[in-house]
């Protein structure tokens, strides 16, 4: 009797009780949408198929390459052109041309975020003091407190930093002079410090800014735990360019200059060789017009692998004139997993390497 009373309640469907039913299978071709590199791409099924009519979401995750690249372009005069098209350039990525290019402009305003790293060991007290003055005038001339942001790092035999990331110009000022001359030079594990733990954290790396270091150095190295290209290596994988100001008053190109210079040719800087301490300020100067004299584009690269190897980008003129561009090397592609990315020994610094 029991049995059968259980049978005749299922048969009418009585609510409350589980009844095992065969559902219709979900439709087999959803509707993707395509977002931005990284993020989560919604594909719903067709309506009605949902409860009550609403469309059931799938989150599909995949990976949508695009690369944003900062250069700027000179003629045989050193002026700056800023009248460019993009058919008036040709980009390789990894020696093919792009598949798409997605935005290209000439860029003025654009955010900066800014790290102003000062060596501060014994072999530059000659100028220091005048050095300091000279950088203060450039950060209150290139902050933007609406839109900019800047720190500051000294740097001997470890790297300091005497201010955080602010649009306060007087914190800056600060920053710079409480700076002192101390003993040895770890300049590669200064600019390694500032790229991995300030400029690559600093917002989301997708965001449309400019980072840059402007690096003031003899460029000698004495200290350092990593090496000058696993330096520059971090400062391609945080989309920084460098300028480097030469503390050097001997007239003569030292070894510390080619090193400089090579900070600023790997990542799309200039480096500056004042040997006369009039010629510091202009050297900011020439690179606060630079800052705002630069183009922005953003393409699609072909055959493009999200395996982080690093691509090498070439950017070139086309029409026959003596023009000079500067841009960074390249770029490492992203990782599935990023944190896995940096903590690799190709990414930039030894495993055992303990930056401050």
């Amino acid at each position: 009797m029991l049995r059968f009373c259980l049978a005749a309640l299922l048969m009418m469907g009585v609510p409350g009780l589980p009844v095992a039913a065969q559902q219709p299978a979900p439709p087999s071709s959803p509707l993707l949408h395509t977002g931005e590199s990284g993020s989560e791409i919604a594909a719903s099924a067709r309506p009605g198929d949902g409860p009550e009519g609403q469309e059931p979401l799938i989150t599909i995750r995949r990976q949508v390459s695009e690369v944003n690249l900062v250069f700027t372009v000179t003629d045989h005069h050193g002026k700056f052109v800023r009248d460019l098209t993009s058919k008036d350039v040709r980009i390789l990525d990894d020696g093919a041309p792009p598949d798409a290019i997605l935005n290209f402009r000439a860029e003025t305003e654009l955010p900066l975020r800014v790290g102003l790293i000062i060596d501060v060991s014994g072999s530059i007290r000659n100028r220091f003091r005048f050095e300091q003055e000279a950088a203060i005038r450039f950060l209150d001339h290139i902050v933007r407190p609406q839109s900019d942001k800047a720190f500051v790092i000294g740097f001997d035999t470890t790297a300091e930093v005497t201010q955080d990331f602010t649009n306060d110009l007087s914190k800056l000022s600060e920053g710079v002079h409480v700076l002192r001359p101390g003993g040895g030079t770890a300049l590669y594990d200064a600019v390694y410090y500032a790229c991995r733990d300030k400029l690559l954290k600093s917002d989301d790396p997708r965001a449309n800014l400019r980072r840059t270091l402007i690096v003031i150095s003899d460029g000698e190295d004495n200290q350092s735990r990593v090496s000058r290209e696993e330096a520059i290596s971090m400062a391609h994988r945080a989309n920084v360019i460098i300028y480097a100001i030469s503390t050097n008053d001997s007239n003569m190109k030292m070894r510390g200059d080619k090193v400089l210079e090579r900070f600023a040719e790997a990542t799309g800087g200039r480096a500056f060789f004042p040997y006369k301490i009039s010629e510091v300020e202009d050297a900011f100067t020439s690179i606060e017009q630079e800052l705002r004299s630069q183009y922005v584009v953003a393409y699609k690269p072909a055959h493009f692998e999200a395996n982080g190897r690093f691509r090498r980008i070439d950017v070139e003129v086309l029409g026959g004139k003596n023009y000079r561009v500067r841009a960074r090397q390249g770029y490492y592609a992203p990782m599935d997993d990023q944190a896995s990315q940096l903590s690799k020994p190709n990414a930039g610094a030894t495993p055992s390497a303990s930056i401050p």
